[in-house]
């Protein structure tokens, strides 16, 4: 006999990795780098349904992506961008949508 309990178990995890999830890619210009602002990010980030990684760019600028439901990634990146207004000169956004991936929320180095 053969159990097929694993496989079942072991499917919503396929199910999320292959699923289209929307996708946000967003820049941020202006004093944000050297200021905690990857770290605060990363406290914002834990009161939404959202996984990504923020990082520091060499050219100055902080990359953030995050992964979810549009409207919580949304409402994510508007609550980032209020945060930390006082830091932010320039955003540039880009979306789309595809494969998750990323799980959880992490900074890079």
């Amino acid at each position: 006999m053969v159990s097929v309990v694993p496989i079942l178990h072991a499917l919503p995890d396929l199910l999320s990795m292959t699923s289209s999830i929307f996708r946000m890619n967003c820049w941020f210009e202006g004093h944000v780098q050297g200021v905690g602002f990857r770290y605060q990010t990363m406290n914002v980030a834990k009161g939404f349904e959202v996984a990504g990684t923020v990082q520091n760019l060499t050219d100055g600028r902080v990359h953030l992506c995050a992964e979810g439901e549009e409207s919580e990634v949304q409402a994510f990146q508007e609550a980032v961008a209020e945060e930390l207004k006082s830091y932010i000169r320039q955003a540039e956004i880009k979306t789309d949508s595809g494969p998750r991936t990323c799980q959880g929320f992490r900074i890079l180095q």
